[in-house]
């Protein structure tokens, strides 16, 4: 078993950065990829960002490409995920998911889940 704990959410302004950790304990990740989803009020949750055990593989969604920044430290079983240039459309609640194998894209294709931490952009 894989437990799962994001940190580093909160309220801030248009235009601030964030940066989100996940602490991951249990079972070793070796051979795990990880990735940040978020849901926002009233639609589905949605992959952000994920990376592969090997750590130059990387996928970033549309939204997050050029702003955000996904990467971990296996070492200390930690994954974090910088967010800059923040806006209103980032406003959402944002969870840690692994699996073992490669990144995948969808919710369905992650077994374990972080509770969420929530990111507010507001003025």
């Amino acid at each position: 078993q894989v437990h799962l704990m994001e940190s580093g959410g909160g309220l801030v302004q248009p235009g601030a950065s964030l940066r989100l950790s996940c602490a991951a304990s249990g079972r070793s990740l070796v051979n795990h990829a990880m990735g940040w989803f978020r849901q926002a009020p009233g639609k589905e949750r949605e992959l952000v960002a994920a990376i592969g055990w090997i750590l130059d593989i990387t996928y970033y969604s549309d939204a997050a490409e050029g702003r955000f920044t996904i990467s971990r430290d296996n070492g200390q079983n930690i994954l974090y995920l910088q967010m800059r240039r923040l806006t209103s459309e980032d406003t959402a609640v944002y969870y840690c998911a692994a699996r073992e194998g490669d990144v995948q894209y969808t919710t369905s294709d992650y077994n374990y889940w972080g509770q969420g931490t929530q990111v507010t952009v507001a003025s």
